[in-house]
This record gives C-alpha cells, structure tokens and sequence, in this order.
C-alpha cells in the first residue's frame, strides 16, 4: 500500500510509545451532579497525555470517538507543543502555524500521528472513528488514516453540506461542505448501521397480511437487482405457478433466503399484460423482534447546518461569539446514533465547545440510552485567548448549561491531566497515590482495566488475575519508599495464601535471591526502573 511521506514522520511514528502515563485527578468543585455523571467525564489538559492517561481504563472499550481537529486553513493560531526529543521538532515548538508556514502540513500530521495511533488502541474491537476535515487537510488525513487503521478499514467520507447559502464574496465556486472521514479498527466486527425509523418514510407501509400484529404493516420492494456485479451464485429461476422466473440480471437474495422467503409468503408475485413476472418481496414495518425498522445513513448529510451550532451556543451563552463555529448538536447526534450502541462509552478529544456531550445527552434523553461521553480539551485553545480556560470556562459550562436548560438526567466529573506515572518522577518524590499506581501496574501486567475495588493497600495487594496474583509494595511518601523490598516475610506471607498461583511482585527492591523466589513462584518487577519495559508495554 502506498504511504503519505512528511517531514518528521519517522521521528514522531512511534511518539506514542514513549510518552509517560499520567495520573488524572478529580478536581471535585468543577464536577456537576457527579451522582448522575454515569461515567461522563471532562478531562483538561493535553490531548496526547489525555489519551495515554485514559488506556489503562478505557483500552479496547470505546466504541465511537469523534474528533474535529484543527482544520488547519492557516488562520486558526494553533501550535505544535509535542515535546519530541528531535531538533527538527524543537525549532517547531511554540510557534503560530500560520499560512505562510511551508511546513503546516508536516506539521499538523506530526500532530496528529501519534493521537490517532492511541485513538485505535482506545477502539473496542467494533469501534470506529470520526473525523471531520475540510480540503485543506483531507487526503492527507485520508492516507494518514488507511495507513494507521487499514486501507480496508476506512469505510466511508462523508461529506456534510453545512451551509445553505452565501458565497457573495466569493470569486469561484462556492465552498458549502466538509468532510467526516469514518474508520473501523476491524471492519469485519462492524454491524449494519441504522438510524431511527424515520417518520416520514411511515406512511409508505400501507399493506396488511396475517403478520401484521407481530410485524406491522409492509410495504412491498423488487427482489431484483440491476446491479452490474457478476454474482452468478445471485442468478437462478424461482418456481411459481409451474413457470421459472428468472431475474432480468440477478436477485437481490441468495437462493436459500428467497426459499425460505416464498414458504413464509413474504413474496408477492405478479404478471404483466406481455406475460412478464415481477417479484416483490414484503418489507415489513417491524423486525422479527418486533422493534421498528430503521433506516440507513447517508454518504451526504444535508439540512443540518453550521448556524445552528451558533444558534445553539448564543441560546445557552447569550453571545453566539463565545466559540467560533461549533458542530450543531444535530449533526454528533445524527453520528452517534449510528455508530453506538445504547450503552456505549463515546471519546471526543478535541472536545471544543462541548457538543458531543450536550448530543449524548440529548440522545439519551430521546431514546432511553445509558451513553457515556468523555471529553478532552486543552485549558487554552489558541493564541487569541491566552488567558481563557476554554476546557473550564466553555466546554464545562457549555455542557453545565445544556443539562440545566434541557433538564437532562446527566452529569459530569471533572479532571485535570496530572503528573506523570515515569522513572524521572518517581525518583523526584513526585509520587502518584496508591491506588493510582496500582491500576497503572495492573494494566501494564495485563493489558485490562482493574475493575472493582479488590486493591487493599495495607497489604499490598492489586489483585487476582487468572493464574496470576498481582502485589505492589508501595507507598505514597519518598522516605518510606526508600526503606521498602520484597523480603522474607512479606513472601512467605502472599505465598502462603495463593499455593500454586504465580505472583508477581512490584517494588522498589528485593532482599531474595532468585532461587528462593522461583521455588515459591514469585516474579519480582524493579520499580522505577523495571516497570517500563514489563510486558513490552509502555
């Protein structure tokens, strides 16, 4: 498969790796109705470090996550700020990207590279990702994403219409769309994709037979296709009233669903004055399970438009100023009812203004869901507003006021990106709470989120894991770190209550020697220096 070549592409296509965990701490007086939050959460900060600070409890479980980067037109004041260990990439730092800049487009995929390779480590199995794009960056957003996820895995470009007018200082064509490039991480886990029953297609569903009470009226649509594929396992006759009926180029339906079909008299067949059969086929109002049929998505969504993203902020702000066009709730809600499910966990980590939380809600609201939003977004968006916490003083409030004013049965817990989980820290005294680092050493081991609340500090124990036991000798105070080890006692104890188990001990030092410990099973893991390279994970 062709790659996208760019200046600082080998330098930056593994920058995730090395990036540090960091811890993300509540800050409890910006949470809002945390009882009712069902695991919303705002998180301020960098969204690079945001997103390797949340794999350790959301790896593999987020099934949809939106993204509406900068578009990068030249006229945005945004700033590379990746501190990657490279001189190409220093000269970068804290500099306007500007549209005179000859290198904005190295830039922006140097930005975006190692965001969207945690992004797909984020994705359940059946996730997807959505991003919008405008011309500016789109067919290089386009390659960089079939080289991360797949060329087999990008699965559609959408493109919003999301103006429906002006143009009147334009000297060529008026530009009125944009772009929402959507991924799978395995598009083979992928379901069909369905939005609500549309009201307006209802009335189409006039006719009545034996099923109308489990399955509601229908509607009759041709079985043939006039499809130009050559699928010859889609062409063969259908007996009816002693004749062979054969499609004029092939049937929609494999031979054994369209037996199955004609024995369940859900086909209707009928003649012509020349003597022609024509087959139909009953599409009934309501599936099998009796929920009403949905319908599909388009490759071009129109009638939902930039303005009413404005409108929706002045309404909740007063002042339609506050954030400069922001996505209508319409449109996320619109991308989320397909993408997810009722339950699912939703990631935006360029949050923005918020609209992706007030979509959810509103989805929610409307059809009973129990979706979860996360949020990311930095405390400053741009050079234009130094001193503005966009994520404190816009996206909470944003989605603070939308709740309140909507009456959403929702709320939010509130988090800042705090201090890295790395070597460099932990020798420093700058030390993460106990639980916090033991869920940090429980997904390093294992790859999986520590659910429940099995850690028990007094003793050090994280917890039971398949044929494993997990402890971590540590304590949030540098000189009592100083004095702790994995002797004799503590593994004469945690052998004795797990026989025939693996353990595997974390801790600032050891005072057995290895023979003692493969006798008893134990795997001791040196903290700081042995943690980073445990399982090859970082």
């Amino acid at each position: 498969m062709p790659t996208l070549q760019f200046k600082g592409k080998t330098i930056i296509w593994n920058h995730h790796l090395s990036i540090p965990y960091h811890t993300l701490d509540e800050v409890a007086e910006l949470s809002f109705q945390p009882d009712k939050s069902g695991g919303n959460l705002i998180v301020e900060g960098d969204n690079l470090l945001a997103l390797k600070a949340l794999l350790p409890q959301y790896a593999g479980k987020v099934k949809c996550i939106y993204i509406d980067p900068p578009y990068n037109t030249g006229n945005e004041h945004w700033v590379y700020n990746d501190n990657v260990n490279s001189p190409l990439i220093r000269e970068w730092l804290g500099k306007e990207v500007a549209k005179d800049d000859l290198t904005r487009h190295d830039k922006w995929l140097c930005m975006m590279v190692p965001r969207i390779r945690l992004i797909r480590e984020l994705l359940a199995d059946d996730g997807l990702v959505l991003m919008s794009v405008d011309d500016h960056e789109y067919h290089r957003a386009r390659q960089i994403v079939e080289e991360i996820f797949g060329l087999e895995n990008l699965m559609e470009s959408i493109v919003w219409k999301k103006s429906y007018g002006g143009g009147s200082k334009t000297k060529h064509a008026v530009n009125l769309h944009e772009y929402i490039l959507v991924a799978a991480k395995d598009i083979t886990a992928i379901e069909a994709f369905e939005l609500p029953p549309n009201p307006e297609a209802l009335r189409y569903y006039k006719l009545e037979d034996e099923k109308l009470a489990t399955r509601g009226p229908y509607r009759l649509q041709p079985l043939a296709t006039n499809s130009m594929d050559e699928r010859p396992n889609l062409r063969y006759p259908i007996q009816y009233e002693g004749e062979n009926i054969l499609p004029e180029k092939q049937w929609q339906w494999s031979r054994e669903r369209t037996l199955e079909a004609q024995q369940n008299n859900e086909l209707v067949f009928k003649k012509n004055k020349q003597g022609q059969w024509s087959v139909s086929y009953k599409q009934y109002l309501r599936d099998e399970n009796g929920q009403t049929r949905g319908t599909k998505p388009y490759s071009i969504i129109d009638s939902i438009f930039t303005q009413q993203g404005t409108s929706t902020i002045e309404s909740l702000f007063g002042d339609g100023k506050v954030f400069a066009f922001p996505k209508p709730v319409e449109l996320i809600k619109h991308l989320v009812a397909f993408c997810s499910r009722k339950d699912s966990i939703i990631l935006d980590s360029f949050a923005g203004s918020g609209t992706t939380m007030h979509a959810v809600a509103e989805l929610n609201k409307e059809d009973g869901g129990s979706r979860t939003c996360i949020l990311v977004q930095m405390t400053e968006a741009d050079l234009t507003a130094p001193k503005k916490n966009v994520c404190k003083d816009i996206t909470r409030e944003r989605v603070k006021r939308a709740i309140e004013a909507n009456k959403y049965d929702s709320g939010f817990r509130y988090v800042r990106v705090g201090r890295a989980i790395d070597a460099e820290s932990l020798l420093s005294g700058d030390l993460p709470t106990y639980e916090q680092f033991a869920k940090y050493v429980f997904y390093l081991c294992t790859g999986e989120h520590l659910a429940g609340s099995s850690i028990r500090e007094k003793d050090y124990f994280v917890a039971d894991h398949a044929r494993s036991v997990i402890y971590l000798i540590y304590r949030q105070d540098i000189e009592e770190l100083t004095r702790l080890a994995l002797n004799l006692s503590v593994a004469e104890k945690i052998s004795a209550e797990h026989p025939g188990k693996n353990l595997i001990v974390y801790a600032p030092a050891c005072f057995l020697d290895e023979d003692f410990l493969d006798a008893k099973g134990i795997q001791f893991v040196n903290i700081p220096y042995g943690l980073f390279q445990k399982n090859g994970r970082r």
